[in-house]
């Protein structure tokens, strides 16, 4: 079944609450580590985050050791056990089984008793520990080893999909750069670039925007080197589209121009222009500049007040309660939602 991120931040929960364990497959890059890493964070749970392809055998069924005249294993310090102390801080583990559709047989094999018995060796997993699996898919070139029909019936299967709605949303809550948002809302479909056939040494993505956002913040629009930094991130052909709509924002009204007179400041015309305004307006939209923000907002064509307010109380959901905003909302009679 394929699903967004939003839809994968609930049912994921579901399927651990159940003491199931799910497999979430996806391109490289869609952000299913992320995803993983939100759930832990969102139930106070320590990540263990396990590369099985990286594994053998004795990594999942523990070390084998002799006690007296018998045989038997010893578990990994990976693996809480019944009798373990919980990690400080936390209430439990999210042990993440990454690259698990790209382990050898073998591994595979091995995980049989641990995603189904909660078992390593003869030992019980500790009660607070909840197990998710991700893996690529084997449509996009990526090392993928088939898995045996009694491993696929222990799991719960989805894949992830790059949804460019969902992802504004996410990306609006975890302060990813309201340039990038905007861009993405402007050419959705440069969200995720890749192709199996892909020539480029990377590709636009989830992750690589990630990165974008993360680089931005040291780099001016006039850096002459923002195009071979972000070429390398993104693809040349992507990166050449941002930078070019970035410098867009040098041609914005400045948001004292707008406080000092919102009633006569000039309104774009080319669409381009007023999607990077409109996220330029919803990131300084604040509960002391809403008042004069929204008198320009009203100008705006009818379609991009509603995108401007979307965004707006996205980022902040407080904001829908501000009687400026209350009072377009009245007058327009719109939907935010």
């Amino acid at each position: 079944m394929k699903i967004n991120i939003e839809q994968a931040l609930r049912v994921i929960p579901t399927c651990i609450k159940s003491r199931l364990v799910p497999m979430l497959v996806g391109s490289p890059g869609i952000g299913k580590s992320h995803i993983a890493h939100q759930i832990a964070l969102e139930n106070n749970l320590k990540v263990i985050d396990l590369r099985l392809a990286q594994c053998d055998p004795c990594d999942i069924l523990g070390f084998p050791n002799i006690v007296g005249d018998k045989a038997g294993y010893i578990p990994m310090e990976t693996f809480p056990i019944e009798g373990d102390e919980l990690p400080e801080g936390h209430s439990g583990w999210l042990l993440f089984l990454d690259e698990f559709n790209a382990a050898p047989p073998a591994v595979q094999s091995a995980s049989y008793k641990l995603v189904l018995d909660r078992m390593v060796g003869m030992h019980n997993l500790h009660s607070r520990v909840a197990i998710m699996c991700a893996g690529n898919l084997d449509t996009d070139g990526a090392i993928v080893q088939e898995m045996s029909t009694a491993l696929q019936s222990r799991l719960i299967h989805f894949e992830l999909t790059a949804d460019p709605t969902t992802w504004l949303n996410w990306a609006m809550n975890n302060e990813i750069d309201h340039r990038i948002t905007d861009y993405i809302k402007f050419k959705p479909g440069d969200l995720y670039t890749f192709t199996p056939d892909h020539t480029d040494k990377t590709y636009a993505c989830p992750r690589t925007w990630e990165f974008v956002s993360r680089l931005l913040p040291d780099m001016t629009e006039d850096d002459p080197d923002m195009l071979p930094i972000l070429s390398g991130t993104l693809s040349e052909g992507v990166a050449r589209e941002f930078v070019v709509f970035m410098k867009i924002y040098a041609s914005l009204p400045k948001l004292s121009e707008i406080q000092k007179d919102p009633q006569t400041v000039f309104i774009p015309k080319e669409p381009s222009i007023l999607f990077a305004l409109t996220g330029s307006l919803s990131h300084n939209m604040k509960a002391d500049t809403a008042d004069q923000i929204m008198l320009y907002v009203s100008r705006l064509p009818v379609e991009f007040q509603v995108v401007t307010l979307r965004e707006t109380v996205r980022r902040n959901k407080e904001m829908l309660t501000h009687p400026a905003i209350q009072k377009w909302v009245n007058e327009s009679s719109a939907k935010l939602f």
